[in-house]
């Protein structure tokens, strides 16, 4: 066994090029899998079929290991079966064909819709910064869109007029999203009465700025969201990317369909928006068993 890992490894680093650290991941797979078929009275890599390796998978996956580390642990043993068959050590590779579990989609994490309510009441309206909070806090729920789209917005992109903003201007992606009143309101107001208490040179054309006058960062805007976070008390691990989610979420939940939704988020892919539908069938069941006397 020894003197197979011995040559893997030396094929992983001077062929492969791989890092000391994915090499050392490799030898902990095989390492267990060593164990295992030791566990068995096997002494030998090359006396292993399919049928072992399927019971040694289910092994794992008894003993509560995640599907992630299932999953690598089959990409390990592909791997090295594979450099064996090229080798000539074995005549079959039992790793061929071999399925991986499918990964469980994880849910983004959203807010209730009185919890956005509890969020966007957090910034302090008797000042420009608190002003400012509350239109970017407004927006993003309002829009759906990313915080790197909401950072990068200029003045001339926002149309209070007609409702709208302008997102990724001059890029592939770049797309019109209706924005409610809430938003223009507030939006309106900032920019008005307050912006001009926060800028620092005429010419600056960024929407949202920081306290030196500049377009706001990634890195403050975190900071702002997870201040208010702390402030309004609700327990849920939120991120900037929280009203985003929570905005595509709400929609398909009171009705919209999934092609516009996907649209206003600007997603290539409708697979990608289709996770918000499971956020949503979601809700129905708790719905269900929470009203239905017989659930």
């Amino acid at each position: 066994m020894d003197s197979n890992l011995h040559n893997f490894n030396g094929y992983l680093e001077v062929e492969k090029e791989l890092s000391h650290n994915t090499i050392e991941s490799y030898n902990r797979d095989l390492k267990q899998f060593s164990n295992y078929l030791k566990e068995n009275g096997i002494s030998d890599f090359t006396n292993v079929n399919k049928t072992l390796i399927i019971t040694y998978l289910m092994s794992m996956q008894k003993s509560g290991k995640s599907v992630s580390t299932i999953s690598r642990s089959i990409a390990s043993l592909r791997s090295f079966y594979q450099f064996l068959l090229n080798e000539g050590i074995i005549s079959k590779d039992p790793t061929i064909n071999l399925q991986s579990p499918k990964q469980e989609k994880k849910l983004p994490s959203i807010l209730t819709p009185k919890e956005v309510e509890i969020l966007l009441e957090q910034p302090d309206l008797d000042c420009s910064k608190g002003i400012r909070d509350k239109a970017m806090l407004e927006l993003l729920y309002a829009s759906g869109i990313r915080v790197s789209e909401l950072i990068a917005l200029n003045v001339d992109d926002i149309n209070l007029y007609m409702d709208y903003i302008i997102s990724s201007k001059d890029t592939p992606n770049e797309r019109v999203i209706p924005i409610g009143k809430m938003a223009v309101n507030f939006l309106s107001i900032y920019i008005e009465k307050h912006r001009m208490n926060l800028i620092k040179d005429l010419k600056e054309k960024s929407l949202f700025v920081n306290y030196h006058g500049k377009r706001l960062t990634r890195q403050g805007f975190w900071k702002i969201v997870r201040g208010y976070t702390k402030r309004a008390k609700i327990n849920k691990n939120i991120t900037p990317h929280t009203l985003r989610h929570s905005f595509a979420a709400h929609l398909l939940q009171n009705g919209a369909d999934l092609k516009s939704v996907q649209e206003m988020l600007g997603h290539a892919d409708i697979s990608t928006t289709q996770v918000y539908t499971l956020v949503t069938k979601n809700k129905i069941k708790e719905v269900y068993k929470k009203a239905h006397p017989r659930a």
